[in-house]
């Protein structure tokens, strides 16, 4: 099986254009550190609200690594993540699943 990341937290409308850029940077270089790295960012907008919800999923290609996400991984992308925390409202929170199909 294969595991899969996924990372969600909230960000201030007003700081969405400077995670937007953090994170796609971080991205980059992940993947070019990580051959068959999958990465995308997602954007959950709440019209009601002054914050909307982002998410980060990661997957390793069947020619990377076959067990997809290590713990190493997940490790090197939260010390990434580190230098923008400052931009989101509360806590980043992670998920590993494995992929069924």
């Amino acid at each position: 099986m294969s595991r899969e990341l996924y990372v969600y937290y909230r960000v201030p409308v007003d700081e969405a254009g400077a995670l937007q850029l953090a994170v796609t940077e971080m991205q980059e270089r992940l993947r070019r550190e990580n051959p068959g790295l999958q990465a995308r960012l997602l954007r959950r907008t709440d019209q009601a609200a002054a914050s909307d919800t982002w998410m980060e999923t990661y997957a390793v290609s069947p020619d990377g690594n076959a067990g997809g996400v290590t713990e190493a991984l997940r490790a090197t992308i939260e010390q990434h993540a580190a230098a923008w925390q400052h931009l989101c409202e509360g806590p980043r929170h992670t998920e590993l699943f494995d992929a069924c199909a």
